[in-house]
């Protein structure tokens, strides 16, 4: 484990031990000038979680969901999301998680993904695999359509998308369906539970650290073009590499 993984892990526990103190709590809701809702719980925990990698690593840039971004011209930099789904931890159930990522000159290197309610910690650095509380992780060697699970997330975009009748072709070939959203159809795909997760209208704090922990696990993580994962990115693909390539011409067709 480097200093930067150690530190990442720190980070994320003392932010769930923030989020947790307020989860289920009636809480003000803020609407966003996106019109995504924030709490204190999100504004507390970016704070913990920045001040614990600022305090290591002076020098590195933070791009956080609540707070934007500090020395974001730096080598290092961090992005952070302190409740990537909000709207599930102010509604009172588990689908919520911290999503912490760090880059380097572009490339992500590092992800650390916690969901205090439902006790998964997952984290992965390049080159040294994934891990879900502990354990290994690995992703599946489902290779055809037919055979897969796919998980797809945020659907109203994905309908208004020009691929929206080959995604629909796709889910009508597949194995089986689902429709997890957030962290957790990405734990499940690192664990080999899922095949393939399609999903639209995100950005890089969503899936920056969820990326680098599929991809340890022996996955391909594109955008839905086949682009890899960067700042810009909206959309992702993910899946084992023969999947991958069988999904991407199916829905580029």
């Amino acid at each position: 484990m480097t200093v930067f993984l150690d530190c990442a892990l720190h980070a994320a526990k003392s932010a769930r031990e923030v989020i947790l103190n307020h989860y289920r709590n009636r809480l003000q809701v803020e609407i966003k000038a996106d019109r995504t809702p924030v709490t204190i719980a999100d504004r507390e925990a970016e704070t913990v979680i920045t001040d614990c990698l600022l305090q290591q690593f002076p020098d590195h840039g933070v791009h956080g969901e609540e707070h934007g971004r500090r020395n974001a011209d730096a080598d290092y930099l961090w992005l952070v999301d302190p409740i990537d789904g909000t709207k599930s931890f102010v509604q009172g159930y588990g689908f919520f998680s911290t999503q912490i990522a760090l880059m380097h000159r572009g490339r992500l290197i590092l992800g650390v993904s916690c969901a205090p309610a439902m006790n998964e910690l997952a984290w992965a650095e390049a080159g040294h695999g994934a891990w879900l509380n502990g354990d290994p992780l690995s992703i599946s060697e489902i290779a055809e359509i037919d055979r897969a699970a796919i998980s797809t997330g945020n659907i109203q975009s994905l309908a208004s998308d020009r691929r929206w009748q080959l995604l629909g072709s796709i889910l009508g070939r597949a194995d089986r369906t689902r429709g997890y959203g957030d962290f957790y159809h990405y734990h499940r795909l690192a664990a080999g539970q899922l095949d393939a997760v399609i999903e639209s209208d995100l950005n890089i704090l969503d899936i920056a650290a969820l990326t680098v922990i599929v991809t340890e696990a022996g996955g391909r993580v594109t955008d839905l073009e086949g682009r890899d994962i960067g700042l810009s990115s909206t959309s992702v693909l993910a899946a084992n590499s023969a999947l991958h390539r069988r999904l991407l011409a199916a829905l580029n067709g």
